[in-house]
């Protein structure tokens, strides 16, 4: 999905233009996206949070000459799916399968 798609669904449930849609569209996504750089969690109710988590620096290695490099700290974002988008995915999931 799309953030054109997101547009298109505004457009046809909420009943908004499509230009109000796509303003409405990159503010929802503007306001996650402040709140995460901020290192805020970003919770949605029956979908699921997100949330920036700090990794630690650590040593890897170069895969084709085997030499260890330091890589360095970093934070990465992290989705944790709640149980009503778990669910629905496996329910959706398995009314699609003919066991």
């Amino acid at each position: 999905m799309t953030r054109a798609d997101l547009t298109e669904a505004v457009y046809h449930e909420v009943g908004l233009s499509r230009s109000e849609s796509a303003q409405l569209v990159e503010s929802v996504l503007g306001e996650i996206s402040e709140t995460l750089s901020l290192g805020e969690a970003v919770k949605i109710s029956s979908f699921g949070s997100f949330s920036v988590r700090e990794k630690a620096p650590r040593v890897g290695r170069n895969l084709k000459t085997g030499e260890e490099v330091t890589i360095s700290s970093r934070r990465v974002l992290v989705f944790r799916a709640s149980h009503v988008l778990k669910d629905r995915i496996n329910d959706d999931h398995a009314v699609g399968r003919e066991d």
